[in-house]
């Protein structure tokens, strides 16, 4: 028999996992990332840029998990990441650079709160947040494209983080 939202037996659970995001501002990807926040536990999500707006087209692609889920919402990504720096939070950023470690063979320390930073599809996570980062990890990929949607990319990292911190 197929369990439903009422007669799953699934743990309810929150993570130390703040994810900052560096002007990710798709409505459909902002819902989706409140709908995955949620999934997974995790404890904020900063949504950073000019005019984000949580609208209809949010809502409706979040299913009303905008209601549930701690967020805030910023203009600078940098200033944000600065700050959880400077509290001594552990910043994991989700970029394919020529330093970054294939996530899979990335260990995900329980003795500092994590800040994943995910970017832009078009432009990525920042230069300057790249910088700021503790760690960069990126997900292998095995065609011709070297990037995928950044929503399903942040769904395979907060995954295999939550699958250690579990």
């Amino acid at each position: 028999m197929q369990l439903t939202h009422y007669t799953s037996n699934f743990k309810k659970r929150t993570f130390p996992i703040t994810l900052v995001c560096d002007n990710v501002t798709n409505a459909p990807n902002i819902g989706s990332l409140f709908r995955m926040a949620d999934a997974f536990g995790v404890e904020k999500l900063v949504l950073c840029g000019e005019n984000i707006q949580l609208g209809r087209k949010v809502s409706k692609t979040s299913r009303a998990t905008e209601k549930v889920v701690n967020y805030e919402i910023y203009e600078s990504a940098i200033e944000v990441v600065k700050e959880f720096k400077k509290n001594n939070h552990q910043i994991i950023s989700l970029e394919i650079t020529d330093k970054s470690q294939p996530i899979h063979t990335a260990k995900f320390s329980t003795e500092k709160p994590i800040v994943l930073v995910i970017g832009d599809e078009n432009f990525g996570v920042s230069e300057v947040i790249l910088n700021l980062s503790d760690n960069v990890i990126h997900i292998d990929m095995f065609g011709q494209n070297s990037s995928m949607n950044v929503v399903q990319a942040t769904n395979i990292a907060v995954y295999e983080i939550t699958k250690q911190l579990f």
